[in-house]
């Protein structure tokens, strides 16, 4: 797998190159870990508009939990002003996709210092890519993936109904969101279910409805 990984960097910018390599020394995640604990990783899949959001917000706070998102950490990131910020910040104006490795680094960053065994990881894998590279470099498998099951009418009505004034809200932009869901997430949901590994909530419910649903699981999981 090292072999495949050095190839894959080799075809970014020569800093990402460095700093990918740089990261690819380090230990595996659970030697990290203090007292040597096994980090329980659960992954949480959910259209836009599914209020997977909030749910992430009631399991850290329920349930002591750390809530990751592969899209903040690359904000955060670029919003550093470094320069591999700088770099990433480049391959997302240029309408590229930010390679998996990468994404996955900055996970795999946080998780070591976030200092915890358990984690969720919000809105990720976005794709099949994303899965296998995750399980080949973190080298942990999720214990499941909590999938908020929302029709897509549902999920365009509550974003359309929003009112946070985000440019992204409008018709059009919705319903290509919904479509990048439905094309590169539900793959990645069909896989685990073939495994037996989904556990799906009826998001269409009221939020407090759902959130009983998820105690049901994360209780019995304790």
């Amino acid at each position: 797998m090292r072999g495949g990984l050095v190839a894959s960097a080799r075809l970014l910018p020569r800093p990402l190159v460095r700093w990918f390599l740089q990261r690819r020394a380090q230990q595996d995640i659970n030697e990290n870990m203090s007292g040597g604990k096994k980090v329980k990783i659960i992954f949480v899949l959910g259209g836009p508009g599914s209020g997977k959001g909030t749910q992430c917000s009631n399991i850290v706070e329920h349930f002591g939990f750390i809530h990751l998102s592969a899209g903040e950490l690359l904000r955060a990131e670029i919003n550093s002003g470094s320069e591999n910020g700088t770099m990433i910040d480049t391959i997302i104006k240029e309408g590229k996709i930010v390679p998996s490795e990468i994404t996955i680094k900055l996970l795999q960053e946080a998780i070591i210092k976030g200092g915890n065994d358990k984690y969720i990881i919000d809105g990720f894998p976005r794709n099949e890519e994303n899965r296998v590279v995750f399980e080949s470099v973190i080298n942990i498998s999720p214990e499941f993936v909590l999938f908020f099951d929302c029709s897509e009418e549902e999920m365009e009505r509550r974003l359309l109904g929003r009112n946070q004034g985000r440019s992204d809200d409008n018709i059009e932009t919705i319903r290509k969101r919904l479509k990048v869901f439905v094309e590169s997430s539900l793959p990645v949901i069909e896989y685990y279910e073939s495994k037996g590994m989904v556990k799906k909530i009826d998001a269409t419910k009221p939020a407090p409805e759902v959130f009983e649903d998820v105690k049901a699981i994360f209780t019995h999981m304790a």
